[in-house]
């Protein structure tokens, strides 16, 4: 049993030694028993460790499941000492759904020492031991079995002394529990398995298949273009069209854009955000089981009849783009300056666009997906030569970069993204002529920058910072399209100044914007209904 008693040790000190010391700090040292309270948080952790051991790590498969775990548990603390992510089913979909380049991303120097150091050598380290059993196997397993009930009475006795300590610690700080390693990676793996793989085949539910283009676009002088930019990590807090002090929308400004500086998010990474925001759910009553085996908006606008466009420049479109033409641009290996090893610059969501929009003889939308300011390498995020706040962080560790160049490197990515949007718009622009043109801006979540001590993104929605929900939300309505649909924009302009907005609210306004007829259009979550004059 000594073994297991060391093995035991070892993932409650070395393995959970960050969730210790999370959970003593959130701990009210105000009574001496509150004290004994916090001891007893490693007591319980070792003997759920010994019981766990001592029944499941039979001699037979116990060195290559504890090297297993302690490899997991080492990449789980890493991920959440460095960056304070939370590990859940959400952030093992992120894994599993990731490109190479996000994730190469986060393969440091300090991340290939950290796993040398807590997963690699301990586990080269219990291999190499050589275990010695005397005992008749039957003693073995009763020894086995005591350990585990002393253990298991042992936590029982913990709890009859602080279980309203335990409680009220877990009910007023939930992701707490999620930081317990490597519980946290198994229960976010099982989880995601049985959602993707096991959760039952399911036929494809059709949705709007009533959808049909309606009077207004038909009496239309031109076609309509919407075009939608879909963001990527780019937070509210930092855009100055929304009131930060620096001028990080210089040419947004200039553009005559409408606003919304109340805006939210469905989710805080984009496997939740993106087929949310595409589904026609909510946030509150969204089921990503349904929404992967149903029709969303884009799916939709092609039953009314409308050209419907992709463009990718991310990790790909969530299952929102899978039954329309898309496009995925890193593909095209165009050539530096657009693209290099480490990925394409939004610009070249643009490249060629001209040659589509030349031949389109339709109603349309296109979407543009950008990288945006995707971290944690967000100096990758604009050309090197254009970086008008310095000094910053070129670095993928940027956990130990100066918080100020990590600003100030967030900040330029923010930059050329308004560079990009403004070129979008230039481009559209000179198609005045043939179509009714409108444009939307929204990010799919925002992300922490150190604030808090978190870093990136995908916290649990119902605790995450605002830095991760609190996104930036924008729309660029032609004169031409504004008369088209009755829309009026000085309305639209009042409402986004007071009003607050969501990720919700992108499907039914898309919906209008394009006059597409459905019973499943809902006018209380279009943005623009309240100013559409009959």
């Amino acid at each position: 049993m000594t073994f297991t008693l060391l093995a035991a040790l070892w993932f409650t000190a070395v393995g959970n030694g960050w969730f210790i010391w999370r959970a003593w700090q959130l701990i009210d040292y105000q009574r001496i028993v509150s004290y004994l309270f916090a001891l007893s948080v490693p007591l319980v952790l070792f003997c759920a460790f010994t019981a766990l051991f001592s029944l499941f790590a039979l001699p037979w498969i116990r060195k290559p499941l504890l090297t297993l775990l302690l490899l997991v548990s080492a990449a789980a603390n890493y991920f959440s000492v460095s960056y304070g992510t939370v590990i859940d089913t959400n952030m093992v979909q992120n894994v599993f759904e990731t490109n190479c380049q996000e994730a190469l991303a986060l393969i440091t120097p300090r991340y290939l020492l950290w796993m040398l150091l807590a997963g690699l050598l301990p586990a080269v380290l219990l291999c190499s031991l050589h275990i010695i059993c005397q005992r008749p196997w039957w003693m073995g397993l009763a020894l086995r079995l005591a350990t585990a009930l002393a253990a298991l009475a042992t936590i029982l006795l913990i709890a009859a002394f602080f279980f309203k300590d335990y409680a009220s610690l877990v009910r007023n700080n939930k992701p707490i529990v999620k930081l317990v390693t490597p519980a946290n990676a198994i229960s976010g793996v099982g989880h995601y398995v049985q959602d993707r793989w096991f959760s039952g085949s399911q036929a494809l539910v059709r949705l709007g298949e009533d959808a049909r283009t309606g009077p207004r676009i038909a009496a239309a002088d031109k076609k309509t273009l919407v075009v939608l930019v879909l963001g990527e990590t780019a937070r509210a807090e930092n855009f100055s069209l929304g009131g930060y002090g620096r001028n990080t929308n210089p040419k947004l400004a200039r553009q005559d854009v409408i606003y919304f500086p109340r805006a939210t998010s469905c989710g805080t990474e984009t496997a939740v955000s993106v087929p949310c925001m595409f589904s026609g759910m909510t946030r509150s009553h969204y089921d990503a089981t349904l929404a992967r085996h149903r029709e969303g908006l884009l799916d939709v606008m092609a039953h009314a009849g409308v050209s419907v466009l992709w463009r990718e420049n991310d990790g790909g479109c969530k299952g929102a783009c899978n039954r329309v033409p898309h496009t995925d641009m890193t593909q095209w290996q165009l050539p530096a300056p657009r693209c290099g090893t480490e990925g394409c610059l939004d610009e070249v969501l643009l490249y060629r666009l001209n040659h589509y929009l030349d031949g389109l003889d339709n109603n349309g939308v296109v979407v543009l997906h950008q990288m945006g300011s995707h971290g944690p390498a967000y100096y990758r995020r604009y050309p090197a030569g254009e970086r008008p706040f310095t000094p910053t962080c070129d670095s993928h560790q940027i956990q130990l970069c100066d918080h100020q160049a990590l600003v100030n490197t967030y900040d330029n990515s923010v930059r050329y993204t308004d560079s990009m949007l403004s070129d979008t718009l230039d481009l559209l622009k000179g198609y005045g002529d043939r179509f009714n043109i409108a444009l939307i801006y929204l990010s799919d979540h925002g992300e922490s920058l150190g604030e808090h001590g978190m870093y990136l993104h995908g916290a649990p929605w119902l605790f995450a910072p605002s830095q991760q929900t609190h996104i930036p939300f924008l729309m660029w309505l032609s004169p031409g399209w504004r008369q088209a649909m009755h829309v009026d924009g000085h309305c639209v302009s009042q409402r986004a100044a007071r009003e607050a907005v969501s990720q919700d609210n992108l499907f039914h306004t898309l919906l209008g914007m394009l006059d597409v007829h459905t019973r499943i259009y809902q006018p209380q979550l279009d943005i623009l209904a309240a100013c559409r004059q009959s």
